[in-house]
């Protein structure tokens, strides 16, 4: 036989037996860590809307991607050990669900794993996340809802909805610096060009909430505002159940509050924002750099009421309130 057939034949058998190996080796399966402060059944819903968004993106979970889930359940010193777990377990991208002390806690567990933020955060150049919007510059990105910075906006909408409002008592953890702003700089500022009172109270743990209600009953304010933060987000039902039972109109940043008995809520738009969440997860899972791509601010923001409520305690919402509402449970 022809030297030079013998040498063809043996290099096509060699390419051939490459190929069904490279074939035969398992594609690898990329895997985002979660990482939030909440609980499972507080979270299932938020990251539902996340899993649908990443189907529709081509990412199915169980198939040719992978989810490692970790929930605080509210205890906030499990913060760097769920962190740290995520880390070793290697995933491509950590989603986290959490407040500035989560984005903390996972921008020091890891320099080099993209970590997307899911809004829940205050303006994260102020908090040294992020060196611009436009640029972020190091390991983090994703979306920033504004959620503190609406602060002034809620307590307009308060005043519009319950005419008689004077006095607003707000709630806030004095262990989480973002809540701790709002209610020192940025609520203060709102309020006296509203010409109302901000009256803050202090809650450590979740065991304060009845006893300050007992003590919130006594004193009347004429209505109540409840800032984002864990421990605020891991009591969210505790809490709407409390204000419906002391007859306090409340507000808050995010309609499953006003599901839960809230009277009314105004914040951006969550869906439109887990949609932008599972855009930066693909295309970081496609090569860009976290680095590079810009942060969002949201385009769209809802107000929700529930009317449910306001006839138990006794309140009329004016038609012109509630023209511009974007979600009424009736």
């Amino acid at each position: 036989m022809n030297r030079r057939i013998v040498v063809w034949l043996l290099a096509t058998v060699f390419l051939a037996n490459v190929s069904i190996a490279e074939a035969q080796q398992p594609k690898k399966v990329p895997r985002i860590g979660y990482l939030s402060g909440a609980d499972p059944a507080r979270e299932s819903a938020s990251f539902e809307a996340i899993r649908l968004a990443l189907r529709e993106l081509g990412y199915i979970e169980g198939q040719n991607v992978a989810i490692e889930y970790r929930y605080a359940e509210g205890k906030l010193d499990r913060q760097p050990e769920l962190a740290a777990e995520l880390v070793r377990l290697k995933v491509d991208i950590i989603v986290v669900a959490g407040g500035d002390t989560w984005i903390r806690a996972a921008k020091n567990a890891t320099k080099t794993i993209p970590i997307v933020l899911m809004g829940t955060g205050s303006d994260p150049v102020k908090a040294g996340f992020v060196e611009s919007l436009a640029r972020p510059g190091g390991n983090v990105t994703g979306i920033t809802n504004l959620s503190r910075e609406l602060g002034g906006k809620r307590l307009e909408l308060l005043k519009e909805a319950v005419t008689k409002v004077g006095r607003v008592a707000v709630l806030y953890d004095p262990a989480d610096p973002p809540s701790v702003h709002e209610v020192k700089d940025v609520l203060p500022v709102a309020a006296r060009a509203l010409g109302l009172t901000i009256e803050p109270w202090e809650v450590r743990a979740a065991d304060d909430f009845e006893r300050l209600f007992g003590a919130l009953g006594k004193q009347r304010p004429d209505g109540l505002y409840v800032p984002t933060g864990t421990l605020m987000a891991a009591n969210q039902k505790r809490i709407a159940g409390l204000a419906l039972k002391s007859r306090l109109p409340s507000v808050y940043d995010n309609k499953e509050a006003v599901d839960a008995g809230g009277l009314m809520s105004y914040g951006a738009d969550l869906a439109d924002s887990y949609r932008s969440v599972a855009t930066y997860v693909d295309r970081i899972l496609k090569g860009a750099k976290p680095a590079d791509l810009p942060v969002e601010q949201p385009t769209k923001f809802e107000l929700a009421i529930n009317l449910k409520t306001a006839k138990q305690i006794g309140l009329t919402i004016p038609q012109r309130v509630l023209g511009r509402a974007d979600k009424v449970i009736k």
